[in-house]
């Protein structure tokens, strides 16, 4: 056994886990552990694994094992508290279950369907997946945190856990080297830090062999830094704001990991990091909403360790970032919240976490992520009052793609209104071939036009051209703002976030479409998104141009073609929408908020015809977000034109300015 395998205070520690405030962030999660102590365990069954296999379904099965390890999250926090005979015996209970449970691998991830056809798991061949990594590393955790009481209440334990967890996570880390997520013929993507930081972990507790302890942790050092290298310089993540705390932040704690094992990160990494701090901030919109793109929930489903942000802006010297994480202390359930895996709780409850004086948001004005393609401008830095908008460029094979090249979303008074839809509970289906049968990943439900009858399409290929952003746009009379030479940041000329402009400079987005589309003939087709402050109003307007366009040389002819489906403008709107002919009044009231003010998008009546399509809702991923439905407001070119521009104007109900397109 080693001494102090991880950074956190163990049982021994009685100032720590017996002191006031941490006992007070527990009660709720102490008087839960009491009230389920002595009743059955959770229990997935053969028959929740073979579902996956059998009609898709992956959620029955991973409720229950992740049921099973929350409790004894629970049953293991409450030990340390008190650690009492009968509270060391519930972890133990827990722990043996998870020893002996058939596989720690999810079944949707597993092979052993494709490798032998079966539909339980093949306990012979375990496999190295994302929750054969928690476990891992949930277990490593409870052994250096209540190794002592648990030699003292259970002898032998500890060695099972040593020999479940060689046998299923450690010898597969280091024996077999094609794992995918580890960058083979694959990009690197957020699967790579969150296993081989549960691996670490493992690892620095669970390996008593000096020699191969340190050959893990070598290997370990080699992906993290691989995984920073694949971020773009300017600290963006294609995956957005969810898959930014199952990536980074995932690389964030294996880097804390490592450092406490003697490696430090490379000066190109701390680049990285630096860079990458900035990005959960730079999406917030207000409250508990972000700006989501690819598959992600706009409001979060889960409680993220903003400590771990905290520690590292600190570190880092990057204030902001280091205020938006401290904004969270003063929330309730801000120092520990129950859904918090085990070695995510103990770092909120430890560490300077947990004195963090409670801030306020800083709500940056402008955010420019031009590698990654995702732009952000509120009317009011530092205040939720007024419009937000995003903008995203990009191409559409991203990881967790969603066919969203050009896509915009709007938030009014800090709430999105003009929305993604965001992430569905997995199936079968939510990876490979099927992926784009899926209506919330296609472009169609996505803010981006249907040219011509034709969707977006998914692939690499299909991508943004030129994308750019300019700050200090004053304002024209139509709301359509006129570019001062300020400033511009293009994909292709900066490298670094950008953070600037003040409350009454405008500012644009210009994205260029045509490569998302195959659409035959089509030679151009500009996006062109405003901000202005002072009107307090958004505007997109689209710019095309076809092969049959009239030429510029009247001698010239050019046959008609053969007649054409008219482009349809798509717009996911939440909550309400009342229609009336060239306006669409959005209400949306989230948990029953009360009503402010009510966002407007008028448009040209006379250009296009106007419908409203009401997307009844039943994923409960979606329906936490958005409720019972979304709503997709339709319109449709009367005129297939070869040329053109269309614009909408989107501003709130009451403001000063007056409505028109």
């Amino acid at each position: 056994m080693t001494a102090a395998s991880l950074p956190a205070p163990d049982v021994s520690a009685r100032d720590h886990w017996a002191a006031g405030h941490v006992v007070s962030a527990l009660t709720p999660t102490l008087a839960w552990a009491d009230a389920e102590r002595g009743t059955p365990w959770p229990q997935p069954l053969a028959s929740h694994y073979a579902r996956f296999f059998r009609d898709g379904d992956r959620t029955v099965y991973e409720a229950q094992v992740a049921a099973r390890q929350a409790r004894l999250t629970r049953a293991t926090l409450a030990a340390l508290v008190d650690p009492q005979d009968d509270l060391v015996d519930e972890v133990v209970d827990g722990v043996l279950l998870l020893c002996e449970q058939s596989s720690w691998c999810w079944a949707s991830h597993d092979d052993t369907f494709d490798r032998f056809g079966r539909v339980t798991p093949t306990v012979t061949e375990p496999h190295l997946d994302l929750g054969a990594g928690e476990v891992a590393a949930q277990l490593a955790w409870i052994d250096h945190l209540l190794g002592h009481a648990l030699d003292e209440r259970a002898p032998g334990v500890r060695w099972r856990v040593r020999q479940e967890t060689q046998a299923r996570v450690l010898r597969p880390f280091t024996d077999r080297r094609d794992w995918w997520w580890l960058g083979v013929d694959h990009p690197i993507m957020n699967w790579s830090p969150w296993i081989q930081g549960n691996v670490l972990a493992a690892n620095l507790a669970l390996e008593d062999d000096p020699d191969r302890r340190a050959a893990t942790t070598a290997l370990v050092a080699e992906g993290i830094a691989a995984y920073w290298a694949s971020l773009p310089a300017d600290g963006g993540v294609d995956e957005g704001y969810h898959y930014w705390w199952q990536g980074a932040a995932r690389a964030l704690e294996a880097q804390d990991l490592l450092t406490f094992a003697g490696t430090d990160p490379a000066p190109e990494a701390l680049d990285r990091i630096r860079a990458t701090l900035a990005f959960p901030h730079a999406m917030h919109l207000g409250g508990d909403w972000y700006v989501n793109v690819a598959d992600g929930a706009a409001r979060p489903l889960a409680t993220w360790p903003w400590n771990v942000v905290h520690t590292w802006a600190e570190r880092m010297g990057d204030a902001a970032a280091a205020q938006h994480a401290a904004s969270y202390r003063g929330q309730p359930g801000g120092l520990f919240d129950e859904r918090a895996s085990l070695p995510r709780a103990v770092g909120l409850l430890s560490g300077s976490w947990v004195n963090a004086p409670a801030t306020t948001p800083p709500l940056v004005g402008r955010a420019t992520f031009p590698a990654t393609g995702i732009a952000v401008a509120r009317t009011v830095p530092g205040s939720t009052r007024g419009l937000a908008v995003s903008v995203k460029g990009g191409h559409n094979d991203e990881n967790h793609n969603h066919v969203d090249v050009g896509s915009v979303i709007v938030a009014l008074d800090g709430v999105p209104v003009v929305v993604d839809a965001g992430k569905p509970t997995y199936r079968a289906g939510s990876f490979g071939p099927d992926r784009y049968d899926l209506w919330v990943v296609r472009g169609d439900w996505h803010n981006v036009p249907r040219v011509r009858g034709v969707e977006q399409a998914p692939g690499p290929e299909f991508a943004a051209g030129t994308f750019e952003v300019s700050d200090g746009v004053a304002a024209a009379g139509d709301g359509v703002g006129e570019r001062r030479a300020d400033r511009s940041v293009g994909a292709d000329s900066a490298t670094e976030p950008t953070f600037d402009g003040g409350p009454t400079a405008g500012w644009r987005a210009r994205v260029e479409l045509a490569g998302a589309y195959p659409v035959a003939g089509l030679e151009q087709w500009w996006r062109e998104v405003t901000l202005d402050p002072a009107a307090e109003a958004v505007t997109v307007e689209d710019s095309w141009r076809f092969t049959d366009a009239a030429p510029a040389d009247p001698a010239e002819h050019i046959e008609p073609a053969e007649p054409v489906a008219p482009t349809a403008w798509h717009w996911m709107l939440a909550g309400d929408v009342e229609l009336t002919p060239g306006r669409a009044v959005v209400r949306f009231t989230p948990d029953g908020a009360p009503v402010r003010r009510d966002l407007a998008i008028t448009w040209d009546p006379q250009a296009v015809d106007a419908a409203v399509d009401v997307r009844a809702l039943d994923d409960p991923e979606l329906t936490a977000v958005w409720g019972e439905h979304l709503n997709r407001l339709r319109l449709t070119a009367r005129a297939a034109a070869p040329s053109g521009q269309f614009r909408v104007t989107m501003r709130p109900t009451g403001s000063g300015s007056q409505e028109v397109a």
